[in-house]
């Protein structure tokens, strides 16, 4: 239809539909600034903890690498079924919600732990003695990549419906994607429907996506 046949409600629908267009950003590398698809590889500069997106040909001159500015993050996701952890330790983490993630900063030397919450996350001082004995319990944990991999334990379950308590050997960027869905859509003193909703579904994908590790969790 040509533009001066158009009718006025057709008319505005184009110009609202040009306008979505052009306010839709295109996502880019940000090493190259070549166009990204939506699932794409990411980086993570230790220092600052930064993720940046990037394009497979530039990802790639960092796999594997443990120095320099960036280091790709892991994608595979391991569902850790026989995880042994028990209130108690967990308690002895001093984490004030039943959600964190932890990692070791190679820049640091140790494990970091960090929580979400609505003002995004929150470093939490490890207890070193607590955190040894969950290790000895599960030594898969000493095999954890530094910077790019981290283990994520989702308690919330089992604190509000009894369900099972989950643990998963995660790349870290989801767990920074976790915690920004939090922040983004915090509301109020409980968070609001829309934030479990988005928690719950984020859990589905994982679970969905991961390699179900059974036994002792050895490595």
């Amino acid at each position: 239809m040509c533009a001066d046949t158009m009718q006025p409600a057709d008319q505005g629908f184009a110009v609202l539909r040009r306008f979505a267009r052009a306010r839709t950003p295109l996502e880019r590398c940000e090493l190259c600034g070549a166009a990204l698809a939506e699932q794409h590889p990411h980086l993570i500069e230790p220092a600052s903890r930064n993720i940046v997106c990037a394009c497979d040909p530039c990802a790639v001159l960092f796999d594997g690498s443990a120095r320099g500015k960036y280091r790709r993050v892991a994608r595979s996701v391991r569902l850790l079924a026989a995880f042994r952890m028990t209130d108690a330790q967990w308690d002895g983490l001093f984490i004030p919600i039943n959600m964190a993630f932890f990692f070791r900063s190679s820049v640091s030397g140790g494990m970091i732990t960090l929580y979400p919450s609505p003002a995004g996350a929150v470093e939490s001082m490890l207890a070193l003695d607590a955190w040894d004995e969950i290790v000895e319990d599960n030594p898969v944990l000493n095999h954890l990549q530094p910077d790019i991999e981290a283990l994520l334990v989702n308690r919330i379950g089992s604190m509000r419906t009894g369900s099972r308590a989950e643990y998963y050997i995660a790349p870290i960027d989801q767990c920074y994607g976790l915690v920004g869905h939090i922040r983004a859509n915090w509301k109020g003193l409980s968070g609001g429907t829309e934030v479990w909703e988005g928690i719950a579904r984020f859990f589905d994908a994982l679970r969905a996506q991961a390699e179900i590790v059974t036994g002792e969790a050895h490595a």
